[in-house]
Order: structure tokens, then sequence, then C-alpha cells
């Protein structure tokens, strides 16, 4: 069996060159002919990931009942690499704006922070609703103010200004999205678009948010920016002309319409919602002890639901 992960990780990186035709779903199995290697089969051969949780898709769900059905959890000690709840962990979701920890980690890993980026009419063109922030085409901003707005207030603009800014095109961004998706384990992950506006082929797992967001906590920027409760930043015009911008965290816990377990506290942060997906969250935490955990709640009708979900969840961080 060693030998065939050899061989996989080697065809893996041979794809990492590769452009991506990202019009159908990708399937990791089918293109190396790995069918009978599951994510947990590969998390526990020797010398895999020795760093990462490996866990059964469920774990301890007779600590901790879900409100809905359609709700997928888990919660994973940083320090002892170990499962502290699961369910359905490995179930194909969608992640809405969850997304944005990917385009966040490529922008933070490739991008520089202090470029300059015009936003152009492209960056705006997405579905009605859509969130975005208060930028306007033609505006100078910083890669680093993209960053945030992106993070903070999870604005699709930002995301479509990275991806062409990062990958010279959207098409290119999302094949990075994918190459690094492959390079972190992410078997259950493909991605269509830069920000989790929804398509049907736009798909991930509950692990495979804990290996991206743990992977994108490495760097400060990302952790720094995701963790904030608002951002206040000076925009220059296309006519010159300087404006004060200031958006608030779409994370509740952050703004405060939510209350923290005793003890938790929020390293890194990004929420997801659509129609499709529900209300979800991923987040980096330590508890009262500075011990530090990956929480993620997906799926979930309601923001009541999620953040009552996830405080239960984080409960069981301080051992309550």
């Amino acid at each position: 069996m060693a030998g065939i992960i050899l061989v996989l990780f080697l065809v893996l990186k041979m794809h990492a060159s590769n452009v991506y035709d990202t019009s159908f779903a990708y399937d990791l199995e089918q293109m190396n002919g790995a069918e009978a290697m599951t994510p947990f089969s590969l998390q526990t051969e020797d010398g895999f990931a020795s760093e990462l949780v490996a866990s059964p898709s469920n774990v301890n769900t007779d600590q901790l009942a879900l409100q809905e059905d359609g709700e997928r959890a888990l919660l994973f000690n940083l320090k002892s690499n170990d499962a502290v709840y699961g369910r359905g962990i490995y179930d194909q979701i969608y992640p809405a704006s969850i997304t944005k920890v990917m385009t966040a980690l490529l922008a933070v890993k490739y991008g520089n922070m202090a470029d300059v980026v015009v936003m152009q009419e492209s960056d705006f063109a997405l579905e009605d609703g859509a969130q975005t922030s208060d930028l306007q085409v033609g505006d100078q901003v910083t890669m680093d103010q993209l960053l945030h707005l992106m993070l903070v207030y999870s604005a699709n603009d930002a995301a479509m200004a990275i991806a062409r800014q990062v990958g010279g095109d959207t098409g290119t961004f999302v094949s990075m999205m994918n190459e690094e998706a492959l390079s972190l384990g992410m078997t259950a992950t493909h991605f269509i678009n830069p920000h989790g506006l929804h398509d049907d082929n736009h798909y991930t797992s509950v692990y495979d948010i804990y290996l991206m967001m743990w992977a994108a906590y490495e760097y400060p920027a990302f952790s720094e920016a995701s963790s904030m409760k608002s951002y206040e930043f000076t925009v220059t015009g296309a006519d010159g002309q300087q404006r004060a911008l200031y958006e608030t965290s779409t994370d509740e816990y952050l703004d405060g319409t939510y209350s923290l377990p005793s003890g938790i506290t929020i390293m890194a942060s990004k929420t997801g919602t659509t129609n499709e997906a529900g209300s979800c969250l991923a987040l980096v935490v330590q508890n009262g002890s500075g011990v530090p955990y990956i929480a993620v709640v997906t799926g979930a009708s309601t923001k009541d639901i999620l953040y009552g979900d996830m405080g239960s969840l984080l409960g069981l961080a301080n051992g309550t």
C-alpha cells in the first residue's frame, strides 16, 4: 500500500501544472484509478499526513445532537490531533463563502499585499443579491484591503478582484484553487469560482474545510483579517478623490449578536450562506487553556440554529 500512496502523490504532482476543465465535476479517485482509496484510509497510512487529524465520518455523535438532519459538523483538537466530534464529515456539501478561505490562502501565498488593484466592471458581474462591498469601478485598492474586505465582510467583488490579480484571469485562478486543494489532500472538493456563489459542481466536505482552514491559518495575514470585528479603510476613486469605507464582520460571534461559550476565543473565522448550502461557519478557536481547535458547522437553515449548534460544539472544547 505504501507504494501505491507514493504513486498517487506522484500523479498529483504531475497534474499540478495542468489547467483543469472546470465545466464538469472533478473526480480525484477516477482520475487516479484509486477507487479503493478513501480519505480515511489515506489518512491512516503510515507516514501520511502524520500531523493531521484522522477520523471516521461520525465521532461521538451521542455527545451532541445537532438540531437538523442536514447539518454536518466537526470539532478537532489541533494540539493532540484528536477528533472530538464529527458528523458526516466526508459527505459532499456546498461551501458557500467558506470558499473564500481558499481564495485567501492563494492570495497570501502567491500575491503581494502591497500591490494596487483597479476595480473593474467584471469584478461586480455577479448574480442578483450577491454581497458586495462599497467599492466602485475604477477604485484603487491594495491587495491587503481586498483581503480584509473578503474575509471580514465576505465581499464577492473583492474575491473576484483577488482572483484576477493573482491568476491573471478568473479561470486560471480557479485552476490554481483546484491544484492547491489537491496538494492539501482535499479529495472531496471541486471549485468553480473564487467566491462560493452556488454552482452544482462547486462542492467540498467538512473534513476538506478543516484541511483548507488549517493551511490558511498558518499565514498571519489570514488569521489577522479573519478575526476582525470590523474593517475601516480609505480608497482612492477613479476621480482621484479619497473616501473612507467601513464594513462589519459577517461572523455574528464577532459582531456581538451571539455569545461564545466562556473561555473560547476566535483566532480565525469564515462564514458562508446560500440557499443551497444553508448557513455555515468555520472557526479556529482557543479554549481557556490555550488549546487550539477547528470547528465547522454547515447546512443550518437559520442563523439561530447555526450559532446554537456551533455554541454547543464549542462547549465540547471546554469539556462542557
